[in-house]
């Protein structure tokens, strides 16, 4: 009995030595260049057992299996399998660069340029790039090294940061998140505050100069920005990270997956925190952001993935530009604001920003066959806040500070004159009004893709969204008074209003949008080339609560359509291994913007263009790309020109208001740029670029006579002198240089410098209506900035950590990053934002 009893106990013991077996498989996942794919997913296949890559690419996976098939996937990459049998080292696993791994994102797998396939003009920018070089900057900076790309904090408030591409406004450069168009469908505008929280989430950024890769019916002069966000994490975990940094810099937040389960849903979700009182004076913020996605497999042939999120936030702004003496003579110096205040002791924002916008989609991915697939997303915006500012009867008194022009406003003596006044029955004479500016937006964006042989596929799609703008002004504070008065409403006139209370204006734009878009692709060998369509129609209508009666038809306009197209092909050639070719051409035209429809913001039929001319844009591109083991370079050369810009101006005579839709105003945006990435070792990369942009009107509009409904002519005829004026607002010169070492295992450093000249004054051409007045804008001095961060990774107990190091402008370099002309177009007459001086950041971040 004993010895059975040991003979057992040997049995259980080779049983349980067997069963818990582990196979350990080892490798390091890159990209064809040899570039590590930080965030790379590894997953047995059949299980739920995986890992992802760490900063280098390296990755270590268990599993209790002796063989079989791993997974091996990336955003952006063709999906790899390989078979094991027992542990061992798989090396490097190289990826190809593929669209059509975008499957788990909407749309984006017909939106996402492909490196020697794609003809465009491309720069990716991925997950752990912006993990380590963002640090406090805005969003949009850590583009600021791409070609064609100028972009800064503005004003400097959280999320007030601004994006040109090739000298383009982002009115004109479609920015699109998860393949939905995000641009405000009033205006065209994009409002990075609405997005503060978004790198937190970002899988990658894809810039397109141009024409872009973009098949949805969205015309976009200057390129398009791609943001793709995470989709549900392949592997169980998530991590917790927090992050301190200059002027009470606070962030902290978390991310946590479920990995796939059994019964094929996945969930990962991401919240975060940050706070701060701001670099520049008067800019404290608060912001909160979130992130949520659930998906689930529904057998072989379809997905189901829901996506959410947001990112509410308040902050005080600066608003106002100043004079370089201004700064100057401030005791405050670059940080000097005229928005903000002081009451009761504390600092007190007077123009302040406050917003919440979500997006939330639920997206179909369905396999018809081996040929077709169809990835459709329905998708709802709500949009909800606005920004405050000063508002009675008599403003002057938001200029009183305490001491000198450069001290902060003394809000404590405006609150005092009004509970004076109201002891005398009377309203607040100065007040703080909110403009707001709800919106709600809902879409579907539908792709169809099929293989029409092996070479040539066809792609169909369809893109609908309707837009209701809400905006209207509200009373925010009294500031110690008892009321306001406003006439401004004709359905309640002399209303003393209180707090909430709507006030000077409400209307509602309506906006409908109506696309569609086909491509031919035809891939054979070497040769990638496309060719495609589409055509949009643009609704607008218009109602407005206070200056018509409720009983008046004129309340609520007609609705007008107009509508738009763009045709575009271009083709890739692979010379060999090494080097290819492309060239893209396109035309297209935009219709304009809301306020080219109802130029007075108002309904009177006198004053609604209902015949706005569209937008003419013509791009043509030629490219140059070389990839080999160490190197890889693009070179570019673009030229678009904008014709029939829209462009309003208004003017009156014998107190008649008088508005004009002037058509030739032309601009001519061309120009070379070069991109570089050479890995020079093992431990040590280097990467750099140059942009060179000739961006100028091109002709002057003269003698333009206006005439009224009765065909008699009005005033004097209209001109502007703006030919061989530069465009401003977007240095026109930019240059990079930028350094990865790596010091050690999972410590790398990283150091990059950015140039920018040819940075001309922002101008409106209604104010060159004097032929005399040639001379160009003001031209802000060049300047250049470094920035450098140090990344440690390391194991904290059983977890990967990573402690990152950042300083902004080490220097502390002094620079003129936004102007705007002056009358003698010189620097006494600018009014100008300084950029931000030195800034630090520090993080630390775990992984489970």
């Amino acid at each position: 009995m004993r010895k059975f009893k040991h003979l057992l106990m040997v049995v259980v013991l080779c049983t349980s030595a067997t069963i818990f077996a582990q196979t350990k498989l080892t490798g390091k996942v890159v990209d064809e260049t040899s570039q590590p794919l930080p965030g790379a997913s590894i997953v047995v296949k059949g299980s739920s057992t995986g890992v992802s890559t760490d900063f280098d690419g390296n990755f270590t996976l268990e599993t209790s299996i002796s063989s079989g098939t791993i997974v091996v996937s990336f955003v952006g990459y063709e999906t790899k399998t390989l078979t094991f049998s027992g542990s061992k080292s798989l090396g490097e696993i190289a990826l190809k660069l593929s669209a059509e791994s975008l499957s788990e994102i909407v749309i984006t797998a017909t939106s996402f340029a492909v490196d020697r396939k794609t003809p465009v003009a491309v720069s990716t920018v991925k997950a752990d790039v912006i993990e380590h070089k963002l640090g406090s900057q805005e969003f949009p900076e850590i583009l600021k090294s791409t070609p064609g790309v100028y972009a800064t904090k503005s004003g400097g408030g959280f999320g007030d940061s601004r994006i040109n591409l090739r000298g383009f406004e982002s009115a004109n450069v479609a920015v699109m998140i998860n393949g939905v168009p995000v641009n405000d469908m009033e205006n065209g505008w994009v409002y990075w505050s609405n997005w503060a929280g978004l790198a937190d989430v970002t899988s990658a950024m894809q810039v397109q100069r141009g024409l872009g890769a973009s098949k949805v019916a969205v015309p976009s002069i200057g390129g398009t920005i791609n943001i793709l966000s995470k989709t549900t994490d392949i592997e169980k975990g998530g991590n917790v990270f927090v992050g301190v940094g200059n002027d009470g810099y606070q962030k902290y937040g978390a991310t946590v997956s479920t990995g796939l389960l059994d019964n094929g849903f996945a969930v990962t979700a991401s919240g975060a925190k940050t706070k701060g009182d701001g670099y520049v004076d008067g800019t404290e913020f608060e912001g909160y952001n979130y992130f949520i996605n659930i998906s689930k497999q529904l057998g072989d042939n379809h997905k189901l993935s829901f996506t959410s999120f947001g990112a509410p936030q308040t902050h005080g702004q600066r608003q106002n530009r100043s004079s370089i003496e201004t700064y100057r003579n401030a005791e405050s110096g670059i940080k000097f604001n005229p928005d903000w205040g002081i009451k009761n002791g504390a600092a007190f924002s007077i123009e302040n920003n406050f917003y919440h916008k979500s997006q939330t989609s639920l997206n179909h991915y369905w396999t018809i066959s081996d040929k077709s697939n169809l990835s459709t997303a329905l998708y709802a915006s709500w949009g909800t806040g606005g920004g405050s500012g000063t508002a009675g009867d008599d403003r002057s008194l938001f200029n009183v500070r305490l001491g000198g022009d450069d001290q902060p406003v003394d809000i404590d003596n405006i609150v005092d004159i009004n509970r004076e006044r109201g002891t005398q029955g009377l309203g607040s004479i100065a007040y703080l009004r909110a403009s707001r500016n709800d919106h709600e937006w809902y879409g579907v964006l539908s792709t169809f893709k099929t293989d029409l042989t092996d070479n040539l596929a066809f792609v169909a799609g369809l893109d609908l969204r309707t837009y209701t703008g809400k905006h209207f002004s509200v009373v925010e504070d009294l500031l110690g008074g008892s009321y306001a008065e406003d006439n401004a409403n004709v359905n309640n006139p002399n209303a003393a209003l209180k707090v909430g209370d709507k006030r000077d204006y409400w209307n509602d734009g309506e906006v409908g949008w109506q696309g569609l878009f086909t491509q031919l692709e035809y891939n054979k060998d070497n040769l990638a080339t496309f060719i495609s369509a589409s055509v949009s129609n643009s609704s607008f209508r218009r109602i407005d609560y206070f200056n018509y009666l409720d009983s008046d038809p004129n309340q609520k306009t007609d609705k007008y359509d107009f509508v738009g197209f763009g045709v575009k092909g271009g083709a890739n050639y692979n010379l060999d291994d090494n080097n290819n070719v492309f060239a893209n051409i396109g035309y297209f035209e935009k219709a304009g913007g809301f306020d080219a429809v109802f130029l007075g913001y108002d309904n009177e039929a006198e004053n609604i263009n209902e015949d706005a001319e569209n937008q003419k844009i013509f791009s043509a591109e030629l490219g140059y790309g070389y990839r080999n083991d160490n190197l890889s370079f693009n070179l570019n050369l673009y030229r678009t020109q904008w014709d029939d810009r829209t462009f309003t101006d208004n003017f009156s005579v014998d107190n008649v208001d008088y508005f004009v839709n002037l058509l030739g105003v032309n601009a001519l945006h061309q120009g070379i740029e070069l991109d570089a990435v050479y890995r020079a070792s093992d431990k040590l990369t280097l990467t750099g670029m140059v942009s060179l942009g000739d961006w100028t009107w091109t002709n002057n509009i003269e003698n333009v006579q206006v005439y009224n409904d009765s065909q008699e002519a009005v005033g004097d005829p209209y001109s502007l002198y703006i030919k061989d004026l530069k465009v401003g607002d977007a240095a026109q010169t930019t240059a990079a240089l930028g350094l990865d070492y790596e010091l050690m295992d999972k410590t790398h450093f990283t150091v990059d410098y950015n140039y920018f000249g040819d940075y001309y004054a922002d101008f409106e051409p209604n104010n060159r209506t004097t032929a005399t007045d040639t001379a160009q804008a003001w031209k802000a001095p060049e300047y250049g900035i470094f920035d450098a961060s140090l990344r440690y990774g390391f194991k904290f107990g059983e977890f990967d950590t990573v402690l990152t190091a950042r300083m902004n402008n080490v220097f502390n370099t002094e620079y003129i990053s936004d102007a705007i002309d002056g009358g003698a177009h010189d620097s006494n007459t600018a009014s100008v934002w300084y950029g931000y001086g030195r800034t630090f950041n520090f993080s630390a971040k775990i992984n489970f």
